[in-house]
């Protein structure tokens, strides 16, 4: 019975995602190219068909996808199609995945991109039944939750590299976990190195490198492996900075400022949430994003009950409050909007928390329900 439910939710994902299809140009209209900024994006993206929405004002997934055609930044126009180029050049990773699922041809390159995040979902679906098994309405429900967030569907929906690059995360904690009773150094090494490649995607997935604070010891050995392992963890994005350096200089190291004086955005949010409430209190966005809000606390007070709970601190905790922490420093940018950003740039938290979930049968269904509620409108707005 619960085999067939976890397929009933993989089935009703992809009907949905076959709503976005447009023929002649596939699933590109995930990308949120808007028809008004057609003459800035580059010639090969130009020349190449896909699908430019003239009621989008576009969003962040048409830079990262014209980035893809021009991986090395060596077209000069490229400059002109992105809003912040140093920036944006940062989170390469899957630019270049698309360019080699693409073979190298702008027009299979863009519909490459648009699909790598459903792709990117289907393997997340796999990959979280290690954790929540199809035996128990708690494991479907946090399954499901995790899958249908509001951080993830939004990812799908603008074809952005954070549903990828926290994939990544849960990997490289999965291998992480291997090293959970003993210091072994190839899962580490390991994990570290899929945390490096996770930052090429998004740089803040490198925080999920907190989880090598578990395997501190009081020994030399323990440090020096740590210590190789956090220099692991690094060394991708640093040579890939190196290089925007040769081309932007000292702008390589540009920051748009998503992060500011702790609680501040989050203060922020929350006068934003009241006054829609005073507004339109029954609407979809004002829904999703009170939801979304309370799943933040829930699954950040579950975070800290595991890192305050006696005994050994699993990889997952260690890590998940690390994006506790980002959460509370975020700027109001992050958490503007229904719901928001924060959604996706915390969604190894959402992740994290779930799995934590998952490991105490004794965890309450208020919390589960709580952490994990705004799935529900999430999934209405990405199905209509």
């Amino acid at each position: 019975m619960w085999i067939a439910a976890y397929a009933l939710v993989v089935a009703a994902f992809l009907a949905s995602v076959t709503r976005y299809y447009h023929p002649p140009f596939g699933f590109t209209t995930f990308i949120e190219f808007p028809a008004s900024a057609h003459s800035y994006e580059i010639p090969a993206v130009q020349n190449a068909p896909h699908f430019d929405n003239p009621a989008s004002p576009g969003y962040d997934g048409m830079f990262y996808a014209q980035l893809a055609v021009d991986p090395l930044l060596r077209d000069p126009a490229i400059d002109r199609a992105l809003d912040n180029p140093p920036y944006r050049a940062r989170r390469i990773l899957f630019s270049w995945t698309a360019y080699a699922l693409g073979l190298g041809r702008p027009e299979w390159i863009l519909r490459a991109y648009a699909i790598q995040n459903v792709m990117a979902w289907l393997l997340f679906a796999w990959l979280l039944i290690r954790w929540m098994p199809p035996s128990t309405p708690r494991a479907f429900v946090l399954w499901t939750g995790t899958l249908l967030s509001p951080g993830m569907l939004a990812s799908v929906r603008l074809a952005l590299p954070d549903a990828p690059s926290a994939l990544l995360v849960a990997c490289a904690l999965a291998v992480a976990e291997r090293s959970s009773t003993s210091l072994r150094a190839g899962p580490l090494m390991a994990a570290s190195a899929i945390v490096g490649l996770a930052g090429l995607g998004r740089e803040t997935s490198l925080l999920a490198a907190a989880f090598l604070v578990k395997f501190v010891r009081r020994d030399w050995r323990s440090w020096l492996l740590v210590a190789t392992c956090g220099l692991v963890c690094l060394l991708p994005l640093a040579l890939w900075v190196d290089y925007l350096r040769s081309i932007y200089r000292a702008d390589a190291l540009t920051n748009p400022g998503q992060v500011t004086t702790p609680l501040s955005g989050l203060i922020w949010k929350l006068g934003a949430i009241r006054q829609e409430l005073s507004r339109a209190p029954f609407s979809w966005p004002t829904t999703i994003s009170v939801l979304a809000v309370l799943g933040f606390f829930a699954q950040a007070a579950w975070i800290l009950r595991e890192i305050a709970r006696p005994g050994e601190r699993l990889p997952w905790a260690l890590a998940g409050a690390a994006y506790v922490l980002l959460g509370l420093a975020a700027h109001a940018v992050v958490w503007e909007g229904s719901p928001g950003a924060f959604t996706r740039v915390l969604l190894p938290l959402t992740v994290a928390a779930n799995v934590l979930l998952a490991t105490r049968p004794r965890a309450s269904w208020a919390i589960i329900v709580t952490a994990n509620l705004s799935a529900i409108p999430a999934m209405i707005m990405f199905g209509s």
